[in-house]
């Protein structure tokens, strides 16, 4: 099935103003906190956003970099991984919006993007 949208799912790491703002846009976000997975491993957070088709925005770069690996090393398959620079939550939209206005949801299936 083709998707034309990205659908985001934040984690714990990540300001929940971000989502507020992101749907104010008009896109799909949800975060860990309402989505009830907080503190839950990384592995966790990766595999709820795969088993919610959407697309992890994380500020933990290392820790999902490795996720992304292991995910391709077994042949699985994750909707996309976007590891955001730490920055005010309007700066993280301001960047993602100049991404997710360019790359539908089919273009970042298995892909790490960095904003």
């Amino acid at each position: 099935m083709s998707q034309l949208f990205i659908e985001l799912y934040l984690d714990e790491d990540i300001n929940v103003l971000i989502a507020d703002l992101l749907r104010g846009r008009g896109f799909a976000a949800t975060t860990a906190r309402e989505e009830g997975q907080l503190a839950k491993s990384d592995e966790e957070q990766l595999a709820y956003a795969v088993s919610q088709r959407k697309t992890l925005l994380t500020h933990n770069r290392h820790d999902f970099e490795t996720l992304a690996r292991e995910y391709v090393s077994a042949g699985k398959t994750h909707y996309g991984i976007i590891l955001a620079v730490r920055n005010p939550p309007y700066e993280v939209v301001r960047r993602l919006m100049r991404f997710l206005n360019h790359v539908t949801a089919d273009e970042m299936k298995n892909q790490v993007r960095y904003i």
